[in-house]
């Protein structure tokens, strides 16, 4: 199994970060316009298409207000992956700013360089997108959280 994780420093406040994070279906609009073109929501799988016509159906795992996490597995689409999971987390750093944590698991290893240059393309993407414009207002909000006791 490959691991790929990745952090990245981005010039905005961790409640503007997470409120375009935790928009699931808002991607191709808030969080990644260009990279991501479409996102769809049904009950807990959320489909992404990308700008190069991949398609991932995702499986909302956890969708955490208190951490500022989104966990989510590929569990269909165009990709022939064995194994996804993978997280979103956002960290106050210094000066106001956001530290954007991105971890992927993934099986079978010859998708490690493939996914990895999707997730090094879409931080630059997330980084220019809100650095750029303050994030408008969401349209979605599910209700989701994570409960650490269970």
């Amino acid at each position: 199994m490959a691991s790929i994780h990745r952090e990245i420093l981005i010039d905005s406040t961790p409640e503007l970060v997470w409120a375009a994070l935790r928009d699931v279906g808002e991607v191709h609009n808030r969080l990644a316009p260009g990279f991501v073109t479409d996102t769809r929501v049904q009950d807990d799988i959320r489909t992404v298409t990308f700008a190069d016509g991949t398609v991932a159906d995702e499986l909302i795992v956890d969708l955490d207000d208190r951490t500022h996490r989104i966990a989510y597995a590929v569990v269909g689409g165009s990709f022939a992956l064995r194994h996804h999971h993978a997280s979103m987390q956002v960290f106050p750093d210094t000066d106001g700013r956001s530290r954007f944590v991105w971890i992927t698991d993934v099986t079978p290893d010859s998708f490690a360089a493939p996914v990895a240059d999707m997730v090094d393309q879409g931080l630059r993407v997330i980084r220019q997108t809100l650095e750029r414009r303050p994030t408008s207002a969401p349209r979605r909000q599910p209700q989701r959280t994570s409960d650490s006791s269970s």
